[in-house]
């Protein structure tokens, strides 16, 4: 176990030893354009974010400093520790229901792939529309009376007799959120899924068909473990997603009702934007960084070990 993380992190950082590798002077200089943007855009922004962490500043006012005061304000507030619950919900609820639609979806269109390439094509032009046009899509059908798609359908059906404010309950209003959010994330999940299916050595699928093995049979035991490298980065890339959320939400409920929605990212916005609370909503940059950090690092070093 040891050795393969040693291995792992050597060849994370191999690209490091000139030596071994008398390419890296050129690739450092190709490189170099990009690294140098990514600095000013990325690497500077994040560091000024953790020096702002550091102080207590509103708004215009000077800024006075308190280390590391703001960390522990932060996990003393009630709606900072609702907020980390409420991330988490969101995270591994969002990733949960897009991902197994995904793959769900990616499953049963291998059995017809030429025949489900526009179905293939409309769900995944759902995942190019901006989270904050989709949202504005669910409000629609989430709307509180009669004009709702939802309601509409509810009450026409007899299944509810009255129409429900489903994103101004208090009950409802997370999960409906969550449901929104799914929805605009199932193309990715089902293209790599998809994509994993089509590598699948055909001569496989031809001695299952030959052998007389049933269509359920075949994707459960063929299919969907051969598909699982697919499955394994989409589920990746909508964790990643999942943690940075913001869009979907402060156009649904903007963090409401009485801030049931509200998630680290809208806190970070309500504190530093709304509040003018400029430090304290930097140290939950920092700490939602840091998350993200910790759930893509290793990844990333696993993968690229593996790659070696």
């Amino acid at each position: 176990m040891i050795a393969s993380k040693d291995k792992a992190t050597e060849s994370f950082f191999g690209f490091l030893n000139f030596k071994k590798n008398p390419d890296t002077s050129a690739a450092f200089i190709l490189l170099a354009p990009m690294l140098l943007f990514f600095s000013v855009s990325v690497v500077y922004p994040f560091l000024k974010t953790v020096w702002i962490s550091f102080y207590d500043i509103h708004g215009l006012g000077a800024p006075v400093w308190l280390g590391l005061g703001n960390y522990f304000l932060l996990f003393k507030d009630p709606s900072f520790i609702h907020a980390m619950l409420a991330t988490l919900g969101w995270t591994f609820g969002g990733t949960f229901l897009s991902v197994g639609a995904g793959w769900g979806l990616a499953l049963l269109c291998s059995l017809a792939p030429k025949a489900t390439l526009v179905f293939r094509v409309i769900i995944f032009a759902i995942y190019g529309i901006s989270e904050t046009v989709s949202g504005f899509i669910w409000l629609g059908i989430f709307h509180p009376d009669k004009s709702g798609l939802l309601n509409t359908i509810l009450v026409d059906t007899g299944l509810i007799h009255v129409p429900q404010a489903w994103l101004g309950d208090v009950n409802t209003a997370f999960l409906a959120v969550i449901v929104a959010y799914s929805w605009t994330q199932v193309g990715l999940p089902l293209m790599t899924c998809f994509s994993s299916i089509q590598a699948i050595p055909k001569v496989i699928l031809e001695a299952a068909r030959v052998d007389g093995v049933r269509a359920f049979s075949k994707i459960r035991y063929i299919v969907m473990p051969l598909s699982l490298p697919g499955l394994k980065v989409a589920i990746f890339i909508n964790l990643l997603a999942s943690l940075k959320a913001f869009d979907m939400i402060y156009v649904l409920t903007n963090g409401g009702p009485l801030r049931s929605t509200e998630t680290v990212g809208f806190f970070m916005y309500r504190e530093s934007m709304a509040q003018f609370k400029l430090g304290y909503g930097a140290a939950a940059t920092v700490i939602l960084v840091i998350a993200i950090l910790v759930l893509s690092v290793p990844a990333i070093m696993k993968r690229t070990g593996d790659a070696k």
